[in-house]
């Protein structure tokens, strides 16, 4: 199958400004003390709204082999960031300063690899089955609760978190802490997301929605392993909405 041209140049053009923004954020870490979990999560809305911006500029065909190969690029991406690049560039070392907590050290990179690896995993099959079925908006839902609600999950609990909780995490005993007020942002994104895509949905599925999904993500969002938060909050969605659409 032959690719528009278009999708490789919207590649370079979001590769550009996202490498970027991760050297910006790097030097206030580095330079003015900004905490990681904020710059963090500005490089999270970032990877969230900077495809869809671009989208409107580059249109080529988004097919599902489009989508597929725009996430393997993204997580192939990632491994510029492992050690012995990172140590050979001052650039590189600065940009992974953007999300590199202290507290996830030394598995950093880790995670972030296996998380998107599993993120892919879930949401490319779900892309592929809702497109089938001239569902293909419905994505938009568990992409929206994750981007939104989970992004502003950790400011939201690092800055006014009061009601803690513990949570694991992958090849570490080490315990970390979410909050309740975090993990509600996850709720509200729900909410919100199923009432804008409310469209694509029967009153019968839209109430079905509504009861189930936001809760539902929320749970999945506190139980996940630590910083796993992506194919949790991807598979629960999916599952509860194909469940919605062929029984109500």
């Amino acid at each position: 199958m032959e690719i528009d041209s278009l999708f490789y140049l919207y590649q370079i053009v979001l590769l550009s400004i996202l490498f970027s923004l991760y050297y910006i954020t790097g030097q206030l870490v580095r330079r003015k003390g900004i905490k990681v979990n904020y710059t963090r999560k500005i490089n999270h809305f970032a990877l969230f709204f900077m495809p869809t911006i671009l989208g409107l500029l580059f249109v080529y065909d988004k097919s599902p082999v489009t989508r597929a190969l725009g996430l393997v690029i993204a997580i192939c991406t990632v491994f510029i960031f492992i050690q012995p690049i990172r140590e050979r560039s001052e650039i590189i070392r600065t940009m992974f300063l953007s999300f590199d907590r202290p507290e996830d050290r030394p598995n950093t990179l880790r995670w972030l690899i296996t998380q998107y690896i599993a993120a892919a995993i879930v949401i490319i099959p779900l892309t592929i089955y809702f497109t089938s079925v001239n569902l293909g908006a419905l994505v938009l839902i568990p992409l929206l609760i994750n981007g939104l609600g989970d992004g502003f999950a950790e400011p939201v609990g690092v800055r006014f978190g009061r009601m803690k909780y513990n949570a694991r995490a992958l090849f570490s005993d080490k315990i970390y802490q979410r909050s309740i007020e975090g993990s509600l942002c996850v709720f509200v994104a729900g909410i919100l997301s199923i009432v804008v895509l409310g469209y694509e949905f029967t009153p019968p599925q839209f109430i079905a929605a509504l009861v189930t999904i936001p809760l539902a993500t929320t749970l999945a969002e506190a139980f996940s392993p630590h910083t796993w938060d992506s194919p949790f909050i991807f598979g629960v969605t999916g599952v509860l909405l194909i469940a919605i659409v062929n029984l109500l």
